[in-house]
């Protein structure tokens, strides 16, 4: 993989959809970065990293061979990527956390944003950003955040998790591309956090309610069984699980 090193950057994201936007770039180009300024997570969050301690990094995939249908496809091939590159390691009660973070027990050790480039034929990019707390001990202020040295007690060479997360993302998109998703979904819906398990959930309003977590829909929504044994379905913004 083409290996892009930056010291310190706004955000990965944005470095390599420029990049993209004026040469043309290798399949899976990765930046990876000591730090970053502006990074990016789920629902507008800002992601803050503590320097040279933590993965971060973006990694270009072209999607050409399959429709832009395939959006979710790829969030759930890269979560259960990354889940499984740490799967390798002594990291304790992994899960997946709808959409894409990744969780050792109840904790977030790191998460994904993917942003799409859709092209003028309807093909597309996607720019996958990772986040992944490593070495980082203290989070002021966040405290359910975690780290790969805090739940293992080992040191972890980051350059070479990126290659293993990227090398992860090369066999997973395959399933994609040969049309094989069910593979990435039975894997994504064994592991995703809290599934059948009764839990709250609180809307935009502020109202919460009891429900069990039934599965995620190839669009991204999450299906849910209520406290009325209603199934109702849920976009990112609608809904948050409390834990």
């Amino acid at each position: 993989m083409q290996l892009i090193k930056l010291d310190a950057i706004d955000s990965t994201n944005d470095f390599l959809k420029a990049l993209a936007r004026t040469q043309r770039l290798e399949n899976y180009t990765t930046v990876l970065a000591q730090s970053q300024t502006n990074g990016k997570g789920q629902r507008g969050a800002r992601w803050l990293s503590e320097p040279g301690s933590n993965l971060i990094m973006s990694v270009l995939i072209q999607c050409y061979e399959v429709p832009t249908t395939a959006v979710f496809h790829l969030n759930v091939a890269v979560a259960v990527s990354l889940f499984n590159v740490l799967q390798r390691y002594p990291i304790p009660n992994l899960s997946i956390k709808w959409p894409n973070d990744i969780l050792s027990g109840n904790q977030k050790l790191g998460g994904i944003l993917i942003e799409n480039l859709i092209k003028s034929d309807q093909s597309w990019e996607a720019v996958v950003g990772i986040g992944l707390n490593v070495h980082q001990n203290d989070f002021k202020d966040l405290p359910k955040a975690t780290s790969l040295i805090n739940v293992s007690q080992l040191s972890f060479d980051i350059e070479t998790l990126a290659q293993e997360i990227v090398a992860e993302c090369r066999v997973n998109y395959a399933y994609i591309a040969q049309q094989e998703v069910a593979v990435l979904w039975d894997l994504y819906h064994t592991h995703l956090f809290r599934k059948g398990v009764p839990s709250t959930f609180e809307l935009p309003d502020g109202q919460r309610f009891m429900g069990k977590i039934q599965g995620v829909t190839t669009e991204g929504q999450l299906v849910l069984e209520d406290e009325w044994e209603m199934v109702r379905h849920f976009d990112l913004k609608e809904i948050q699980l409390l834990y």
